[in-house]
């Protein structure tokens, strides 16, 4: 018999309709009209650099090869000079994901906890519940708060056997971002009690202004940089880990990948990061209006509205509470409508029946779709 894992991994709850939840992306994957603003990726790219790249590596047969187990150099190296961190370390993983997993695994012991938030990307607290002792969740699903956790929240929920201060920076769903002055004050308590942050700048390029940990606490910061979101390459699986060269060395010994990540996927991240110049604008742009689009729809119906406005990365939440209207239920019905969104209780157990999740990196015609699927959902949803 099978025994059960330790650290099991939380069974992901199927939407109405569906007997996994395997069986549900399986449905919105394969469905070729379905919009997709229920997972944050990124649709705005045209044909570019980024799929040439990856279209010579496969004529070019390079992917018959292994490729360095940390990295190609090249990679790596064009990483630290966007975020101007060339004097940190890095390795290239399978994702942000496998970093975030990467970081839990190395520095954690089983008598720390971890300070996180909610809402806030539940994936890091599973991984850090595998490792430590406890994780602590910090509701901070107000304006009280600017919908963030703050330096005083920090201060309240830590204690001598706090390891890891966990930052989404642009927030993840809600869209909140940190100023300069923040980083500094939670690179000081870092610093000052000799534990980490970690830094996951996911939706970085989406930020009308961000600012580094590292740039602070170049030694009590991990960075967790990845390809899915701003260079459109969720499907491609391919990100990286940054930090003091004592960190990384560290996380050196528990590599499991150690025959390499995607080389089709991390020519491609060459490429990504070489052109964003003549990209990014265009794409911002986009999504900023797009969220407006969505922001005058909010505004035009009576009892709901937006937490964080304008959003700092490429998602925003619609609260519902006041309406009386389950956040699955809408998200149901859009999914019907072909338009692929996601429940509160997604990002977060303490308000998940508070709020929509919706990304905009889409096409503007899109959006409108949505924008009007929307409106009625509310209307049939209220009586």
């Amino acid at each position: 018999m099978i025994q059960p894992k330790k650290y099991a991994k939380a069974t992901k709850t199927a939407p109405k309709g569906f007997k996994s939840a395997n069986e549900f992306f399986k449905h919105v994957f394969n469905n070729k009209e379905m919009i997709w603003m229920g997972q944050n990726t990124n649709h705005l790219h045209k044909e570019n650099e980024i799929m040439d790249a990856m279209i010579n590596c496969v004529e070019s047969k390079e992917y018959y090869k292994y490729p360095p187990p940390e990295g190609l150099s090249e990679l790596k190296k064009l990483i630290l000079e966007d975020l101007k961190l060339e004097d940190m370390d890095i390795l290239i993983t399978a994702g942000g994901t496998e970093s975030l997993y990467l970081t839990m695994n190395d520095i954690l012991e089983p008598n720390d906890n971890v300070i996180t938030c909610d809402p806030g990307y539940l994936i890091i607290d599973n991984f850090a519940s595998r490792f430590s002792n406890q994780v602590i969740s910090v509701p901070i699903y107000s304006s009280e708060n600017d919908y963030k956790l703050t330096l005083d929240l920090v201060k309240e929920n830590m204690n001598e056997n706090t390891k890891i201060i966990v930052l989404i920076d642009p927030l993840n769903p809600l869209g909140s971002c940190y100023t300069e002055e923040e980083i500094k004050e939670f690179a000081k308590i870092a610093i000052e009690n000799d534990i980490f942050l970690l830094h996951d700048i996911t939706y970085r390029d989406f930020a009308r202004e961000h600012f580094l940990a590292a740039n602070h606490a170049p030694n009590n910061t991990i960075t967790i940089y990845s390809f899915s979101k701003i260079f459109g390459m969720a499907g491609l699986r391919i990100g990286s880990i940054i930090g003091s060269n004592e960190i990384i060395n560290s996380v050196r010994t528990i590599l499991i990948n150690d025959l390499g990540t995607n080389v089709i996927a991390q020519r491609g991240a060459i490429a990504a990061i070489k052109s964003k110049h003549n990209w990014l604008n265009e794409i911002t742009n986009t999504t900023r209006n797009n969220q407006k689009l969505i922001k005058d729809c909010v505004d035009g119906i009576n009892g709901i509205f937006i937490p964080v406005y304008p959003s700092d990365g490429n998602m925003l939440a619609i609260d519902l509470k006041a309406t009386g209207i389950d956040p699955e239920d809408i998200a149901n019905y859009l999914l019907k409508k072909k338009i692929f969104t996601r429940q509160g209780t997604y990002t977060s157990k303490l308000f998940g029946d508070n709020y929509l999740r919706v990304s905009f990196s889409v096409p503007e015609k899109q959006v409108k779709i949505f924008v009007k699927e929307f409106k009625k959902a509310v209307e049939v949803l209220r009586k």
